[in-house]
């Protein structure tokens, strides 16, 4: 029998949680201050919500669904990433509706599943943060959108980021372009690997999202998307770029650069990091512009624009460049009790302090007070209540400010009634 969590999965201990709930609070105030709000999505689907829109000759349905068939013999897979799952809300719930906010703005995080091989800061089970706009045309959308990715990374104190943008144009660009994609690689098929084989006439645009070392030098010199651009979709990324140049943030241009999932059109764009510890997977937030999405889902004709970034790879860099993280290493009152005869006492005091809305701890392994006390210092905790049993007997408990080293007595049932009192005078002290 196997008791080990499963390949290309992780616990997240105690110990890690703080830096967890930093990155995903971080993104919480600032998505609000932008105006999206949180959706939450079932973690499996029908397989057609994924196939329909990821593309059935991406990677992640040919080779790294989590899929099967439930009891009722339904073809259910586990999500691998968090548009498709929205989209199909979107429209079941009918967000699009006229009571809705025009753009409707929501975010995401959660866990998503993929069946590769795991290596650094790509697993199994990994945890994606993403944010969805449905329902603007507007360049400016594409542009604030990739400005609060940056901003959020910028929050979080990470640095040397790249942004890498490019236009895959609308359908008329797509048509041209992959008729002179095929000509070009056509001459080179038997050359290329056994995938961009497949995806030659399939998909060619995929053929240039390769890894593959022969293929990349195939490709290096393909034909560029953006010399095919319509008069459309070419206005569309120069009002992007002059909307990034307006805000001044800087960007690269990588004509080459298409995305692993088919629903793209116009921009896309990833944010890439410069840190080692990523090693050549130095993409940590990817996403675009998906005009054609919804209406393909059945839906009214709605244009979207979203991004998604590995929290694990996140942490990774935060890690590597030494971020403080802000936790709470504090508590405000610990309770030392003496005795058997103080055992309850002693429970109903630490549950007054935290009904009055504080912080407490006490003991519960019935150590002697050495012990109790240095507890309390590992906790940092701001004030000490010892309950003895000639305290519990007397009604009275003993205060200390652990900064002053100033103690009072006070009688029990004050912590009851006004714990308040009690904290705003012993901190008082501290003064």
């Amino acid at each position: 029998m196997n008791y080990q969590r499963p390949k290309g999965t992780n616990d997240i201990l105690p110990t890690d949680s703080p830096k967890w709930q930093f990155v995903e609070e971080t993104a919480r105030l600032l998505f609000g201050d932008y105006q999206f709000s949180e959706i939450r999505t079932p973690m499996f689907e029908h397989i057609e919500v994924i196939s329909r829109s990821v593309g059935d000759t991406s990677d992640i349905v040919t080779k790294e669904m989590y899929d099967f068939h439930d009891k009722g013999d339904r073809h259910i897979t586990l999500r691998p990433e968090g548009t498709a799952p929205i989209v199909r809300s979107f429209i079941e719930n009918k967000l699009y509706g006229p009571e809705f906010p025009k753009p409707y703005k929501v975010y995401y995080m959660g866990p998503m599943f993929r069946y590769e091989r795991p290596q650094k800061g790509r697993l199994r089970q990994f945890h994606q943060i993403g944010v969805e706009v449905f329902g603007s045309k507007n360049p400016a959308t594409d542009v604030e959108t990739m400005a609060m990715a940056l901003d959020f990374f910028d929050q979080l104190g990470i640095k040397g980021l790249r942004l890498v943008i490019n236009s895959l144009g609308d359908q008329e660009t797509r048509q041209a372009y992959r008729q002179a994609l095929i000509d070009y690689l056509v001459p080179f098929e038997e050359e290329l690997s056994a995938d961009s084989k497949r995806r030659l006439h399939e998909n060619p645009l995929r053929v240039l999202d390769s890894k593959d070392k022969k293929d990349k030098v195939i490709v290096a010199d393909a034909p560029q998307i953006l010399d095919y651009l319509s008069e459309e979709a070419r206005h569309h990324f120069e009002q992007v770029t002059a909307m990034l140049d307006a805000l001044e943030i800087k960007y690269e241009i990588d004509s080459n650069m298409v995305r692993g999932l088919d629903y793209y059109t116009h921009t896309i764009f990833e944010i890439m990091c410069d840190s080692k510890t990523l090693g050549t997977q130095s993409t940590v937030c990817a996403g675009g512009r998906y005009d054609n999405l919804i209406e393909e889902f059945g839906g009214e004709p709605t244009p979207g624009f979203g991004f998604g970034m590995g929290v694990e790879r996140v942490l990774m860099i935060l890690d590597a460049e030494g971020a403080a993280i802000p936790t709470v290493d504090t508590i405000d009152a610990y309770v030392v009790h003496l005795g058997e005869e103080t055992n309850i006492e002693a429970l109903k005091v630490v549950q007054a302090i935290r009904q009055a809305g504080y912080s407490a701890d006490r003991d519960y392994m019935g150590r002697k007070a050495k012990a109790q006390f240095k507890s309390a210092d590992k906790a940092k905790a701001k004030l000490v209540l010892t309950l003895g049993e000639s305290e519990l007997e007397a009604g009275v408990i003993k205060v200390k400010n652990m900064a002053t080293r100033t103690e009072v007595e006070y009688a029990l049932e004050t912590v009851y009634t006004d714990f308040n009192q009690i904290f705003d005078e012993m901190s008082q002290s501290a003064e």
